[in-house]
């Protein structure tokens, strides 16, 4: 008998109010986040128009949902989680305006670049304002897989942990990673680095001075990813030095160096390599083609045009010129 193939469900789905009817576009939304989420109860703004988007990834039985909208309050009530079949936690990562999140007689406020942690099981409100249009990354945490990670007792209430002064930055800059690129990686590598996210965000909650091996290995792949985006955004800049970076990231200029020995390179050979590859480009791009060959290097922080033409033709078994012109 031929076995049937059945289509495997996108992982990339997306809502938009353009294109509808001004009056229909809140209705339209709550449908979309509804279906992004879990039930949930949005309230209307006092206008009629409701601009806003949806765009959902799945990251296997995760999810990450950034959504951008005005002004309004959303509602988990009784109702709604009694008509879920699924327990999570929602990790918001806050990208404009701010957010009060009130749940158990607390509340949390979020502004952009914090990161806050609350429970689809217990009835909430999330008041959005200082907009006029505000954005959000929220991760769609399944409560077993952060709960698999915390002692058995353990109550995990609403927090904001970004404010960790240990691995709040961390949690930020591992969030932020997975909220600009799940697109660009893989679902696998998606699926990877969301499990380092939940690694710290239970290290966070949990406040356990002794960490698991797994704990450990997390916290160094994401210090590692956090040192790699540290020296991609200075990476144009002449001198760049490990104490820029290290101070960028609240570590100690030793433990740069171990965590790129750990990945197999060196602090001097990484930001070589990169500025190499990031000028190789430029070689190759029409709209730099009358741009000097030493412009281009200098554009990329090197200081030498010498020294640029050896590492280049030792990277790429050429010289500059020989590149540009292929």
């Amino acid at each position: 008998m031929q076995q049937i193939e059945r289509p495997v469900p996108s992982r990339h789905s997306a809502w938009n109010t353009v294109g509808v009817r001004p009056h229909e576009q809140f209705a339209y939304y709550r449908e979309a986040i509804c279906q992004a989420f879990m039930n949930l109860t949005p309230e209307p703004a006092a206008a009629a128009a409701f601009p806003a988007s949806v765009e959902h990834v799945r990251l296997g039985d995760a999810a990450i949902n950034r959504v951008s909208f005005p002004e309004h309050l959303v509602r988990r009530s009784a109702a709604d989680i009694a008509a879920s079949d699924r327990s999570c936690f929602y990790l918001n990562l806050k990208l404009a305006g701010r957010c009060r999140i009130q749940q158990d007689g607390r509340e949390i406020s979020l502004s952009p670049g914090q990161v806050g942690i609350f429970d689809s099981d217990r009835q909430f409100a999330l008041l959005h304002d200082r907009g006029p249009q505000l954005r959000v990354a929220s991760f769609w945490v399944p409560a077993e897989a952060l709960r698999e990670r915390l002692p058995a007792s353990f109550d995990v209430v609403a927090a904001r942990l970004s404010d960790d002064p240990v691995v709040g930055h961390l949690i930020v800059e591992t969030a932020r990673t997975l909220s600009e690129g799940a697109l660009q990686m893989g679902e696998d590598e998606g699926v990877r680095l969301f499990r380092a996210l939940i690694e710290l965000v239970a290290v966070s909650l949990s406040r356990s001075s002794r960490l698991h091996a797994a704990e450990a290995e997390s916290l160094a792949d994401a210090t590692t990813l956090a040192v790699k985006r540290a020296i991609h955004r200075r990476l144009r800049q002449p001198g760049l030095a490990v104490a820029d970076v290290a101070a960028a990231v609240g570590i100690s200029e030793r433990y740069v160096h171990k965590l790129l020995a750990r990945s197999g390179s060196s602090f001097t050979d990484y930001v070589i390599d990169h500025r190499l590859d990031g000028a190789a480009r430029d070689l190759r791009t029409p709209a730099m083609a009358e741009r000097a060959i030493g412009a281009i290097a200098f554009d990329w922080g090197f200081s030498d045009l010498s020294h640029f033409t050896r590492r280049f033709k030792q990277r790429f078994g050429c010289r500059p010129r020989d590149w540009r012109a292929r």
